[in-house]
């Protein structure tokens, strides 16, 4: 489910999937020079992904943890009661998010894109919270 949703976030096309509009003469490309495979993946049509998040529950989170394996990075999500210091009772983990690395690579990119744009428009995010305090 976490990966349709971000299948939906980056509109990507899955590699295996075929396009069916093409209708490109293949005799015409066989002397045609090799075109870059980035330039391909642009030139590729965008599927949407159709998801039901009618089943979906939504927690907040201003905690996170990443740990992993060799095979799967998990990505542990709580609510931190004391965000400033050391919190002084245990963070309850709430969700647990275990996938491979290559759905972490396209999270890791869509979040990137959303938080660019997010800066371009309402300025850099501070990520130091003593930082962003001693400013108000």
């Amino acid at each position: 489910m976490a990966e349709d949703k971000e299948q939906e976030e980056t509109n990507e096309v899955p590699e295996d999937e075929s396009t069916d509009g093409d209708t490109t003469d293949d005799a015409a490309n066989d002397n045609a020079p090799a075109e870059e495979p980035a330039a391909e993946a642009a030139t590729q049509p965008r599927v949407a992904v159709q998801v039901d998040d009618s089943d979906t529950t939504c927690t907040y989170a201003n905690f996170c943890r990443v740990t992993g394996s060799p095979e799967e990075l998990i990505v542990d999500f709580a609510l931190n009661p004391q965000p400033m210091g050391a919190p002084t009772a245990p963070i309850q983990i709430k969700q647990r998010t275990v996938m491979n690395y290559y759905t972490a690579k396209r999270l890791l990119a869509a979040l990137q894109m959303s938080v660019q744009r997010h800066e371009a428009v309402f300025g850099v995010l501070e990520t130091d919270i003593t930082k962003r305090v001693a400013t108000k």
